[in-house]
């Protein structure tokens, strides 16, 4: 049987969600191709991890899956260069896990445009750039099962409007970009695992959150990347056009 590759954005940080995903699907046989930008997590994010992931793929690669990792940004809009790199490594993929983005707290008083622009880029013009340059890759080498994934996010937070903005629209273009790509065998989900563990969250927070949660607990990055396994698998097909919440149930949406 021929072992899925799948295209990853935005594997970074060890405690991230895409390192999880990554780890689910190399022990589901797929082969991987991740891309990584540690500069955002040094400046915007929660912090760089950029000795993490020669070590990671080495872990993944001891296992028996064929891996591949470049630095790349998201916004430069390289997405034909990229996926040059990708055929080049290992070949065409046939999943596609837009797990990359940009974030940055912005509220009413706050908002500015060159902010929602700065998301912009990352979020919309090069995650959807990337995603139909995909879909032209994946027609072209033949293939008949594929999975594009939005990771989104949403909710009321009034300090995070941007980022909300811009997921919005992942969220909105799903059905139809379902309803497109479903003739060649594609489905296409958007996915939000609401509050994650992955670092983000310090201890005032986690007390805040945990109620919000009938379990009892914060989400962690295995989580999500064990329903991630399953929509990327021969079983998740028939998941399509959705916008899922797997969140634990997590109430305050």
């Amino acid at each position: 049987m021929t072992r899925p590759l799948t295209l990853i954005t935005g594997v970074s940080r060890r405690q991230g969600i895409g390192a999880a995903i990554a780890r689910k699907l190399a022990m589901a046989g797929h082969d991987l191709y991740l891309t990584h930008w540690s500069p955002f997590d040094g400046t915007d994010g929660v912090g760089a991890d950029s000795e993490f992931i020669d070590g990671f793929v080495d872990e993944l690669r001891a296992s028996g899956t064929r891996i591949a990792h470049e630095p790349y940004d998201l916004s430069s809009g390289d997405v034909e260069g990229l996926l040059d790199r990708v055929e080049a490594a290992l070949g065409t993929p046939s999943r596609l896990i837009n797990n990359a983005t940009y974030e940055r707290h912005v509220s009413v008083d706050t908002f500015t445009t060159e902010t929602l622009r700065r998301h912009y880029f990352v979020n919309n013009e090069g995650t959807l750039g990337l995603t139909f340059a995909f879909i032209e890759r994946y027609k072209r080498a033949g293939h008949t099962d594929g999975r594009i994934l939005f990771m989104v996010s949403g909710g009321a937070d009034a300090s995070n409007l941007a980022y909300i903005a811009t997921k919005g629209m992942l969220i909105a273009i799903t059905p139809a970009l379902a309803n497109g790509a479903g003739q060649y065998g594609i489905s296409v989900n958007a996915l939000d695992p609401g509050p994650t563990d992955s670092g983000w969250i310090d201890d005032a927070l986690r007390e805040q959150l945990v109620p919000l949660f009938p379990h009892g607990r914060v989400g962690t990055p295995e989580d999500t990347a064990r329903y991630i396994a399953f929509l990327m698998g021969p079983d998740g097909a028939w998941v399509n056009g959705q916008h899922l919440h797997v969140d634990g149930g997590f109430v305050g949406r």
